[in-house]
């Protein structure tokens, strides 16, 4: 069963990067496969199932997102009300008091996550018809502070990038070899550039791009949805 596969190689990755060290200026790591494990074990069993076209790829959890519940891009009320999951919620390790987890509680919207599953939830009305032929999963599973900044992994020192993204890597070609797609497509530059390096030799495999939603983003601001949808029909993977 493919989403028992997807759980198992979850569980893995999780314990891989939890040996991994961070130092100085990150404060904190969080680790939602960690502590928001049954929500994300729920998204696994209920959209994991069976071969996908297209497996769409993040970067890592967003503050307000897959650090609060677990799921990727999860932006709470879409999580909830869109995908239906819910389920207990615990406390990371050590709690960064500028980013406490409040779980489904939380009040904050994750911008990205509302774009993105705003436009999937528009384009195909309920997520078991997105879902037939579409997986989204993040590539690195952690989430880093500077105080109360999010840091990307881009931004970690090379000695500490290396064993993640071997842990990362190796998670994907788990997630894609389960899945079966024809094509991979990053969510912003830096998402597309590691699955094409993680999963470089794949026969038949075909990568692409879309738009990071982040809020942070001036051209996702003039039109997020428009602009990937734009994309996505111009690598042929939607109808126009």
């Amino acid at each position: 069963m493919t989403a028992r596969i997807l759980i198992d190689a979850a569980r893995e990755l999780s314990a891989a990067v939890d040996a991994l060290p961070f130092a100085p200026p990150v404060t904190h790591v969080y680790n939602p496969l960690d502590y928001a494990w049954e929500v994300h074990r729920s998204y696994l069993e209920r959209y994991g199932d069976g071969r996908r076209r297209v497996v769409f790829v993040g970067m890592n959890p967003g503050p307000f997102g897959m650090a609060q519940i677990g799921v990727p891009f999860g932006e709470i009320a879409s999580a909830r009300d869109w995908l239906g999951l819910e389920g207990p919620v615990g406390q990371p390790r050590v709690v960064n008091p500028k980013r406490p987890v409040e779980g489904f509680a939380c009040s904050r919207s994750e911008v990205s996550g509302q774009r993105l599953w705003g436009l999937f939830r528009a384009r195909y009305g309920a997520p078991e018809a997105f879902f037939a032929e579409h997986f989204v999963a993040n590539y690195c599973p952690l989430v880093f502070f500077e105080g109360g900044r999010n840091l990307t992994p881009d931004k970690l020192p090379m000695a500490e990038q290396r064993p993640l993204l071997a842990a990362c890597d190796a998670h994907l070609r788990t997630v894609v070899g389960a899945l079966q797609p024809e094509w991979v497509i990053g969510i912003g530059n830096w998402a597309e550039k590691r699955s094409s390096e993680a999963l470089a030799g794949l026969p038949g495999l075909k990568f692409g791009r879309v738009l990071h939603p982040s809020p942070a983003s001036p051209a996702a601001n003039r039109g997020w949805a428009e602009a990937a949808t734009k994309q996505l029909t111009e690598l042929g993977i939607w109808p126009s």
